[in-house]
């Protein structure tokens, strides 16, 4: 601990006495000071024991004293040393009276105590306190490098971290998501600080904030070495850490940016090998690249996956959606096999895990986002997803992913699945600019024959074809004779100069139907 009032008290050398605040010499000493200035506040910092023989205050004065004592409090000054046998024989009692009044500890300094040997024995303190401090501090960074080096993940060193700040300490992905956390139960406390954590991640790297207030003090700190923050350390205690506790929280920093961010050449290589395995599976080639694959990726071609292609021109957004998937997986243990490719990331994930999951969210995220919210230069992201797969059908899940990512262009969407496909109907794929213009083209010279008023043929040929060719059926309901419909049903052959005998012409038709939205039948 610092210097207080008290243990300058208690030095034996001193020899202080204490004639008023007798209630309050805990306060911490920061120096101490001489100063026979009448006003001496301006050259205070908050913090000090002040030193005079009141050489230049009318110390007899009460109001005077009042208003000296009272600047002093109101500036910091942690306590006053009065030297008596110099100026005056002993404290005058206005002096006390003040003191006394404003709170302010008076410390009767003897006439053989020099103002020298007690800024001494408050330096030497300070230096001892710092000594313990620093001793502790690398003493803590011994602890958390053992914890670090146990290999056991980051709960063991959050744990004595958290023992360490006599508080609590959780670490947080690149995502946001809580990865662990020191005691059980500040889980829940760190989850709600996620919103700041995702603040804090906007900025520049290093970058920390303090949250909360003096009861629940909380420290957020950046982990990562680049430009963007790897994941964030939050440590809460109920007071400001000391220097011990500041060394600790730096070692803390510096072990967990060790094991969670790995370093460029790492992810490079990781890069190259996940793209020679992903080139061995799109070849046909399984059990090669699984021999190549080995323990870093081996495990995810032991059960079905999703393919995922991520297409975005922007590479922040590519890299969120990549750490987000990332993130997801290191939580759950899944092995995740992620290549860049241009402006594309193709992803392979176990089917049914947390990966593919915060995939999902990340584009149902993009997908819920008003124009407003998102940024001018923002162009989102644009994800298909393969069906469930086998190594040896990757080819056939990588073409599933494409035609995926094409619907979910066409429609506007930000992601799509294959499986939405097989499932759904085929018009939708339909709906483009250039299949409208093609079905307006052949439906044209028919609206135009009803529009001048000589029958009702679009209507006569939906109901025909909607009953298969049965006369009687389509007849019965459009209200006319069975001839009648035939009578028009030529009629819609020689305007369009094709024959409805042919099933080409007739799922044509159908479809021209279905895509202009015409009326249905009365």
């Amino acid at each position: 601990m610092p210097p207080t009032l008290a243990s300058l008290v208690q030095h034996s050398a001193l020899k202080l006495t204490v004639r008023a605040g007798a209630d309050r010499l805990d306060a911490p000493v920061r120096w101490a000071h001489v100063s026979e200035l009448a006003d001496p506040v301006p050259y205070m910092e908050g913090g000090e024991l002040l030193l005079v023989t009141a050489s230049n205050l009318d110390a007899e004065n009460p109001e005077a004293m009042r208003r000296y004592v009272r600047r002093l409090a109101d500036a910091g000054v942690v306590g006053l040393g009065f030297a008596v046998g110099v100026n005056y024989d002993d404290v005058p009692q206005p002096l006390i009276d003040a003191a006394q009044e404003a709170g302010l500890p008076l410390l009767e300094v003897p006439r053989r105590t020099a103002f020298l040997a007690i800024a001494k024995a408050v330096s030497s303190e300070i230096a001892a306190d710092q000594y313990r401090a620093v001793t502790a501090g690398f003493e803590a960074q011994r602890d958390l490098t053992r914890a670090a080096l146990a290999g056991d993940g980051p709960g063991e060193l959050l744990s004595r971290l958290a023992a360490q700040v006599d508080g609590w300490a959780a670490l947080y992905d690149a995502s946001g998501a809580v990865v662990a956390a020191a005691p059980g139960w500040a889980a829940r406390r760190a989850a709600r600080l996620t919103p700041d954590v995702e603040r804090l991640r906007e900025r520049p790297a290093p970058a920390s904030v303090v949250v909360g207030d003096t009861e629940d003090r909380v420290e957020l700190q950046t982990l990562g070495t680049g430009r963007r923050a790897r994941g964030a350390l939050a440590v809460g205690t109920g007071a400001a850490l000391g220097t011990a506790e500041r060394y600790a929280v730096h070692s803390a920093v510096a072990l967990l940016t060790l094991t969670t961010a790995r370093s460029r050449a790492l992810q490079g290589a990781e890069q190259r090998l996940g793209a020679a395995v992903l080139r061995m599976l799109l070849a046909g080639q399984p059990d090669h690249a699984r021999a190549v694959a080995g323990d870093l990726y081996g495990g995810l071609l032991d059960a079905p996956f999703r393919l995922l292609i991520a297409e975005s021109p922007d590479p922040a957004t590519r890299t969120l959606l990549g750490e987000a998937m990332e993130a997801a997986a290191a939580r759950s243990g899944e092995a995740l096999l992620s290549v860049p490719e241009g402006e594309r990331l193709v992803v392979l994930a176990k089917d049914g895990g947390e990966a593919v999951a915060a995939g999902a969210a990340y584009a149902e995220a993009q997908d819920e986002r008003t124009p407003d919210e998102a940024a001018p230069e923002d162009a989102g992201v644009v994800v298909g997803l393969s069906a469930p797969a086998g190594p040896i059908a990757v080819s056939a899940a990588y073409k599933q992913a494409e035609q995926a990512l094409s619907v979910a262009r066409r429609r506007g969407r930000a992601m799509v699945e294959h499986e939405e496909l097989a499932a759904g109907s085929v018009l939708p794929l339909l709906a483009d600019d250039a299949v409208r213009a093609f079905a307006d083209g052949m439906l044209r010279a028919l609206r135009e024959h009803d529009a001048k008023g000589r029958g009702d043929l679009v209507a006569s040929l939906r109901a025909w074809l909607s009953h298969h060719g049965q006369w009687d059926a389509a007849a019965a309901d459009l209200g006319v004779h069975r001839h009648t419909l035939r009578y028009r049903m030529r009629r819609v052959e020689e305007i369009l100069g094709r024959s409805l005998d042919d099933p080409d012409v007739r799922m044509e038709l159908w479809l021209a139907l279905k895509v202009t939205g015409s009326p249905p039948t009365p």
